[in-house]
Order: C-alpha cells, then structure tokens, then sequence
C-alpha cells in the first residue's frame, strides 16, 4: 500500500469537501452567471457563501475574495495585476522596483523575470545560509530567513510591491511578515504574500499578517485542484490591480471566466475546516513529523536536516522535514522509495522535471551534490504512526543498500 508523504506538492481531497461538491457537480449544475432561472440563481448564491466562508476563514471580507483556478494564477494576478495597474496611473514612470527572496517560488519568480523584461528592476533578497550566516554581512539569523536589515536598504523611491512567501514550500521556514509589513507599509508600498503553504498549518489571519494581497491554493489544504483565491485588500488602504483575463466580466471584472461553482463551493469549506482545526492537528503533525526524524536520524549516517531547527512551530512549519543524506545520490534514492510505494519529493513539484537542483537549498549553502541528495517530507492530517514507521524503515533500508552499492 503506497504511502503519501508529498503533502506539500499535494493533499488529499478530505471526503466531507468531496460531499459538499457533489450536488454542484451533478443536481445543481446551473451557470453561476445565469441568473435569470432558478439553477442559475443556486449556483449564484452557492458562490456568494462560499465567499463569506472563505473570507471568514482568513480574517477578510467576503468582497476582498477573488476565486481563481490556484495560488499560481492568484499570485501572477497580484504581481502582473499590480505592476499593470501602476503603469497606467499617471505621472509614473515605465519601470519601477519590486523587492523578493531568492528562495520563492517560481510561480513569483517567473512573473518577476517577466516584469524584468518590461523594465521594471528586481532585488532578490539573500537568506540566511544553513550555518545561520550572510556572505555580505556579520550576525546570525535562522537558515531560509532574510535579513530585516537588507530589506530596509533595498528599498527605494519607486519600490511599489514586495512579495515574500509566509511559509516556504520546500524547508518549512516562516518569514516574519508582520515585521516585513510594517516596513513595507512605512515605504509606501504594497505586500504580497503567497499563502500556498500557509493555511491549515498556522495561523492565518489577513489583518495580523498585514497582508495587502495574498494567494491561496485549495489542492494544498485537501480542497480540490483547480480551485483557489487571491484575497485584494478593500477595506482602509484599500489595492487596485488591473485583470489579466478579460471577457464576461466575473469577479467584478477581475477574471472573467465561468465560474467553477464545485471548485469554490470545495475551496471554501476546506479552508473552514482548515482554520478551525490546525491548532489540534498542528500538534499531531508536529509529533509525527519529530518520530520520523528521530527514527531516521538513528539509523542514518550523516543525516542533516535543511533548513531551520524543528524545535519550535513559530519558525518551520510543523509538518515539513527537510533532510540531506550525504552520499547517496538523490534521484536513485527517490527511484528505489517509488518502487516501494513511498511518494516523497526533493523540492518542488513544480519544478519536479527540470535536472537542476533546488534553487532554494542552493540558497542555503549547499551544493549540487547535497541538494540532489535531499528528501522533503511533508505530512497531512491524514498522516498515520504506523506509515511514520514503515516509511522510516523502507527509507533507512534504502539509504543503506545505496551505500553499499556505491
């Protein structure tokens, strides 16, 4: 039986989303948009309550809540929909600065490049390396955090956005967003934080992270693929962006398109039960994440963990566990722990087929070898002891018969 430990590429769908979605994929099949007949008016009103669920679910208000199809679309909407929007206020110039990490995710590095080539300039903020260390200066921090200090020298007068993730999708490290939005908001500019990884592994409240745009993904708190949200502050210091879809006008004409009626319905109420239930499976996932490192650090040979320390939830997310096994090569690893059933990753699924090592553990200090020879576990609400175990054995059997090989 094949055990699942790739919860931060994918979640399973949790069967209570799935019942919720099944009227609006079958009885209730009515166009969200048509709404001069009754099934049209239920999908309508179906949208509209997920819309208040969602935004309830994260501290907003329901007209702040736009559905897309994922986090990958909300955060090109956030940064493309800005930038775009930016240049057609008057008296600005063409270009203009945006501050990121290097260790983000490609789809905010992506558009990034993209605005790169339209002429707007990029800072890519370093992060603190595995040894807690910035080549360009002294002092210490956590491995995968940046430096306050270089935000606040990076900023100039054009800078109009930075976009920083809460929780990172390969070692688990969380930024310190409300400190980065004070000193975003302090320059006059616009946060964006991409929650992808966020919800349903710590707290996630809109206001309290001082987020002013902020993207979701269902597929990765057990809602379904294809269903997700970029939340666009409305109410105080209220953010404009332009769309990037265009046609018949949904969203309050900020992507137009169909609306996907089970999709939202699934999105809103797996991220309800995702804000009502991390604090208690935060603690479960954090046990079971703690065994499976214990059990395969004692039977592994220089085994280290990427990334930062696992003792305290306020800085790594609680499900996530990032290894380097030195001396093994990774892509034979990974090959022997499919053939067993084990479904483990090395970084991003995103990125899952490109021969490059991980841009993010490159960040850290490793090298090539090392970060092709890491692990990323990433565990889920239905994450059990009893495959803690048999995936600690079949992984330490693995490791060890590679060794010898080699």
């Amino acid at each position: 039986m094949a055990i699942y430990l790739d919860n931060h590429s994918t979640t399973r769908l949790d069967p209570r989303v799935l019942e919720a979605m099944l009227p609006w994929l079958t009885d209730h099949y009515g166009n969200a948009g048509s709404t001069t007949h009754e099934m049209g008016r239920q999908a309508r009103a179906a949208v509209d309550h997920s819309r208040e669920l969602f935004a309830e679910s994260i501290g907003a208000a329901a007209r702040e809540i736009v559905f897309t199809s994922g986090a990958t679309e909300s955060v090109n909407m956030a940064i493309l929909g800005l930038a775009q929007r930016r240049k057609a206020a008057p008296l600005q110039q063409a270009g203009g600065h945006v501050i990121t990490v290097v260790t983000e995710h490609n789809a905010v590095l992506d558009p990034l490049q993209q605005l790169e080539h339209l002429g707007h300039t990029i800072t890519r903020l370093p992060v603190y390396s595995q040894q807690g260390l910035l080549q360009h200066r002294g002092g210490s921090g956590l491995p995968g955090q940046i430096c306050l200090e270089d935000l606040d020298a990076a900023f100039r007068a054009d800078t109009f956005l930075v976009t920083v993730m809460a929780a990172n999708n390969e070692i688990g490290n969380l930024q310190d967003i409300p400190a980065i939005a004070e000193r975003v908001h302090a320059h006059g500019a616009v946060l964006h934080v991409d929650c992808a990884q966020a919800l349903g592994r710590m707290a996630v409240r809109v206001d309290d992270l001082g987020a002013d745009l902020a993207s979701f993904s269902g597929h990765k708190f057990h809602g379904p693929k294809g269903a997700g949200a970029l939340y666009v502050r409305r109410r105080q210091a209220a953010v404009r962006i332009d769309p990037l879809v265009f046609g018949g006008g949904q969203e309050r004409g900020m992507r137009s398109g169909t609306l996907n009626v089970p999709g939202i319905v699934g999105l809103a109420v797996a991220a309800r039960m995702a804000a009502e239930s991390w604090p208690q499976e935060a603690l479960q996932l954090r046990v079971l994440r703690d065994r499976l490192w214990e059990l395969l650090n004692a039977g592994i040979d220089a085994l280290s963990i990427n990334g930062p320390p696992l003792n305290d939830p306020a800085l790594r997310l609680v499900n996530n566990l990032n290894v380097c096994v030195a001396g093994v090569d990774g892509e034979s690893l990974l090959a022997t722990l499919a053939s067993e059933g084990l479904a483990v990753s090395s970084g991003s699924a995103c990125s899952a087929e490109s021969p490059r090592p991980s841009h993010v553990l490159l960040a850290l200090g490793l090298n090539s070898d090392l970060a092709r020879a890491s692990l990323r576990f990433g565990l889920s609400r239905f994450t059990t002891a009893t495959e803690i175990d048999s995936a600690a054995a079949s992984i330490i059997s693995g490791v060890r018969r590679l060794r010898t090989q080699s």
